[in-house]
């Protein structure tokens, strides 16, 4: 059965289901493990979302997680290797009722850490850019709710150009200084 796309408004309770799912994460990954973000729609009050929990373990060796796929299936997580990112560590749980994803990087991954904690931190930031976005997911879910590639496919620009522009913000909340690492 094909993944089906289903966009729902914003649940509070996001926020305990990422606490919750990362002390567990924690427990996996041990002292490999730097810090831990909640990441993803999920991650922006008001904003609608696939009720999927996405997290962003950072770990010191990331071959190390490598060797730790059986614990992350006992857990429910199935492993997905880099998953079309260099670098990343890729698992989902639940199957086509997805539940979590998590998105492993290398804490030296700075680029990719920074693109993906810069796309929340905008949208948190730009209310108007989230309910955009929110619009446009109700969109496609309802034009594709069989059809995770085409929902992807649909959101692709929205997110490329909302990523530029959340690294260019964040330069001038932060300094330039994080992209040169």
């Amino acid at each position: 059965m094909p993944q089906r796309i289903h966009v729902v408004p914003y649940d509070p309770n996001w926020e305990r289901l990422f606490k919750e799912e990362s002390a567990l994460i924690g427990q996996i990954l041990g002292p490999n493990l730097d810090c831990i973000h909640h990441i993803g729609s999920t991650a922006v009050f008001g904003l609608c979302a696939k009720p999927i929990i996405d997290i962003l373990p950072v770990v010191f060796d990331l071959s190390a997680v490598d060797g730790q796929t059986g614990a992350f299936w006992a857990a429910g997580y199935e492993a997905m290797g880099e998953f079309g990112i260099p670098g990343r560590r890729y698992f989902r749980k639940g199957g086509d009722r997805r539940t979590h994803q998590l998105h492993i990087f290398e804490k030296t991954n700075v680029q990719e850490i920074e693109r993906h904690l810069a796309f929340c931190d905008y949208l948190r930031a730009h209310p108007e850019k989230a309910d955009e976005y929110g619009a446009l997911k109700r969109r496609l879910a309802a034009q594709y709710p069989d059809s995770i590639d085409r929902y992807c496919d649909g959101k692709d620009q929205f997110v490329r150009r909302t990523e530029r522009a959340a690294l260019l913000w964040r330069r001038g909340q932060t300094g330039a200084a994080f992209l040169n690492k």
